[in-house]
């Protein structure tokens, strides 16, 4: 874990904010039952629950997957693991592209414990907010968001691209970026493909539904940028309380192959595990060849093809799903 040096203000107004946030994490920590000796009177510590629920989201990782994502002590985590295998709560199994790694996965047994634990889980929520009105609920929930969207850590340091330089990152949208992401979808897919206006007008329309209803706790943009240009993007939207769509996939013929796009999905993948999404689907056509192969290489599933032609020319439209 990482650790930083204390720092000493003078300024009283800073110290007290301090002072509120601790007070925060204090009553907060005790009103959820974080001091209690088992979380939520079961023998599991919230460390250890917090384990199984990646597991149960993810299917598959490994122990070096599970303690970067989560922050975690390597040796914490060994232990915590050791004591799942002799409970028979979690299976290894050697990584299929390299025999030296172990793949962790849920047992049936393990699979069973984290249901009785998650339902726990949304009773203790329940009594929390049961008795408050419904608009005092909604307060709570966006005023949650605000906090998780504040002190995210993918707000404060964008992902570096995977072999493209220091300078490239996969950053959230600022001003003027939707407009070029239209621009660029319209003249690349004419360009390449042939595809007509509709298409230009069928992307302008996510991107308005989704600037309209956005919802920070459950959807994302990601602007692949190199050397201060824009390379590329994707979306993550709501479909609904279990299902992701992934949307609006593109990078700049300057930067493919070099990993810019596996990155962009690898992002949307790794945020809708860590928001609870159960699926990711997403819509594309036969042609966008690329697209396909690093969807399957993620672990997307052709679910469903269909003829069209929406875009002034003929094509096979494809529905891919992905099981988090």
């Amino acid at each position: 874990m990482t650790t930083h040096p204390l720092r000493h203000t003078r300024d009283p107004a800073h110290e007290h904010r301090i002072a509120q946030v601790r007070q925060f994490n204090r009553f907060y920590t005790r009103h959820i039952g974080v001091l209690q000796r088992g979380h939520l009177d079961t023998e599991f510590s919230l460390g250890e629950v917090r384990v199984l629920y990646e597991l149960a989201h993810r299917g598959t990782a490994t122990a070096a997957e599970l303690a970067a994502d989560l922050d975690l002590d390597a040796g914490y985590l060994s232990r915590m693991l050791q004591s799942f295998g002799r409970k028979r709560l979690v299976a290894r199994r050697r990584h299929p592209n390299d025999g030296r790694r172990r793949v962790l996965s849920l047992t049936a047994a393990g699979r069973a414990t984290f249901s009785t634990l998650d339902r726990g889980a949304m009773d203790n929520v329940a009594q929390l907010i049961d008795h408050l009105e419904p608009d005092q609920r909604a307060t709570l929930v966006a005023a949650m968001q605000t906090i998780e969207q504040l002190l995210r850590p993918d707000t404060q340091s964008p992902p570096v691209l995977p072999s493209a330089g220091s300078s490239s990152v996969l950053r959230q949208p600022e001003p003027g970026d939707l407009g070029w992401v239209l621009h660029r979808h319209g003249a690349l897919y004419a360009r390449e493909y042939g595809w007509d206006w509709r298409f230009e007008g069928l992307v302008a329309g996510v991107l308005s539904t989704f600037v309209a209803n956005y919802t920070p706790s459950r959807e994302r943009c990601w602007i692949a940028e190199r050397d201060d240009a824009i390379v590329g993007s994707v979306f993550i939207v709501q479909e609904s309380a279990a299902v992701a769509r992934l949307r609006l996939l593109y990078v700049e013929p300057s930067a493919r192959g070099a990993g810019v796009g596996r990155a962009l999905v690898r992002e949307c993948i790794r945020f809708a595990r860590r928001v609870g999404y159960q699926r990711i689907t997403l819509w594309t056509n036969s042609v966008l060849v690329a697209a396909r192969r690093i969807y399957e290489a993620e672990g997307f599933e052709l679910k469903e093809t269909g003829l069209h032609d929406h875009f002034g020319v003929e094509l096979t439209g494809e529905t891919w799903e992905l099981v988090l």
